[in-house]
């Protein structure tokens, strides 16, 4: 099988702020390094992309030193959290911008469908765009005629294909869009997270396609996004980014693993913002309905809080929201209606009907007004199968998600004023 894309030693600066050094000596420096062919010379003290840390440079390596390569027919999986690097390395696959080091080399035509309304001109017609992104990848009129009736079928705005995109709402730019990069004759096919914005029909009738072009037709796709069952249900190949790094390359299920624990954390989080800490209290198993599942927040801020408000959302291992509340519907004399400056709120979930597997805890703190603290992955915790676990009880809790009713919360050991 011969090599659909070859990477070697990619990497990708981004200059933060103003475009310059900051003085004209150092501007010519960097021009007649260009001139000789030579590396940048302040790009060495530049610092890989990582959100978790404060910068102290003005330059970011958005990816740095990634080499892989990939067979033709393959479906890869790009893998990441946000911020790894992923919409870049599709960007200079797709010769949207450049690397700033390395050699790319790709074999055959690409298409790609970066964010909603890559390569479609807004004053131009649905059916204009057809043949503008045809010619864009090199194509014949008549080589898109073939397939202009497949297109807007496939698409389903056939009633709307003369009139100007820019009067089409996100999801019907998004549906011709990858329409007309899936049926066009291209051998690499890249896709980033912009089928989010389709319906769920949509996404699956996509995830169809490109399955068909990958196993039926012998294309290489590449396909980013957060959905790890979309991309395990695509994928037969995985690669896994982290702040501008390869982490990984292997079958996309090994990835998928690798991945997920990354994303799981610590059953106690510490901070320094208001929220100062939270853990989780049951101590037993936790069973598929069968077990209360218990865990405490801890707040403390320098000014007062009115009304209160702590949410959370409890995610699944692939990202995945599972449900997502907040005390701002439950009566509680003690956080509605007072001033609190601290405090320790438990929440306890009677009898928890979440399907076996890993789970996630973010974490929300507010008042009436704004939220006032954000935490992603802030807790984990897991579900245990039990006997009575059968086919029609996985699809009974899979649909009513988590019964709210009975979550009761309590504040603690706070501190009010009024």
């Amino acid at each position: 099988m011969s090599i659909a894309i070859k990477v070697e030693n990619i990497s990708k600066a981004y200059q933060l702020g103003q475009i310059g050094t900051g003085t004209i000596s150092r501007d010519l420096e960097r021009w007649i390094a260009k001139l000789r062919g030579k590396e940048d010379p302040f790009l060495k003290i530049g610092e890989e992309n990582d959100r978790t840390t404060v910068s102290k440079s003005n330059v970011v390596w958005s990816l740095k030193d990634i080499n892989f390569e990939i067979q033709q027919g393959d479906a890869v999986g790009v893998i990441g959290r946000n911020g790894a690097g992923k919409s870049t390395l599709l960007k200079l696959l797709s010769r949207v911008t450049s690397p700033t080091t390395g050699i790319i080399k790709a074999r055959g035509r690409i298409a790609s469908l970066l964010e909603v309304g890559t390569g479609f001109h807004p004053e131009l017609t649905g059916r204009e765009n057809i043949y503008l992104n045809g010619a864009i990848l090199g194509m014949r009129k008549k080589e898109i005629d073939k397939k202009f009736d497949e297109i807007v079928d496939f698409s389903g705005v056939e009633r709307y294909i003369d009139t100007p995109v820019k009067r089409y709402s996100s999801g019907m730019y998004v549906r011709l869009a990858f329409a007309v990069a899936a049926h066009l004759d291209s051998e690499i096919l890249i896709v980033d997270e912009v089928l989010a914005v389709g319906d769920a029909e949509f996404q699956k009738k996509c995830l169809g396609k490109m399955g068909d072009l990958s196993k039926g037709q012998g294309r290489t796709v590449l396909f980013v996004s957060h959905n790890m069952n979309s991309i395990e249900a695509l994928c037969n190949k995985g690669l896994l980014l982290s702040n501008g790094h390869i982490l990984k390359t292997a079958p996309i299920k090994e990835v998928i693993e690798n991945y997920i624990s990354i994303k799981m954390v610590s059953e106690v989080y510490e901070g320094t913002g208001i929220i100062k800490s939270a853990r989780i209290l049951t101590t037993e198993p936790v069973l598929f309905k069968k077990t209360n599942f218990c865990f405490e927040v801890v707040f403390n801020s320098e000014i007062d809080i009115y009304n209160i408000i702590l949410g959370f959302v409890i995610k699944d291992e692939f990202g995945n929201n599972v449900i997502g509340v907040n005390n701002k519907h439950y009566q509680s004399e003690k956080l509605n209606n007072s001033f609190i400056k601290s405090g320790k709120i438990k929440i306890v979930i009677d009898r928890i009907s979440l399907l076996p597997g890993n789970y996630i805890i973010d974490l929300f703190l507010g008042d009436s007004n704004s939220d006032l603290q954000a935490i992603e992955n802030a807790l984990k915790f897991t579900i245990q199968n039990t006997k009575i676990l059968n086919s029609s009880a996985a699809l009974d809790f899979r649909l009513n998600k988590l019964h709210i009713e009975n979550i009761n919360w309590s504040l603690e050991s706070y501190e009010e004023n009024n």
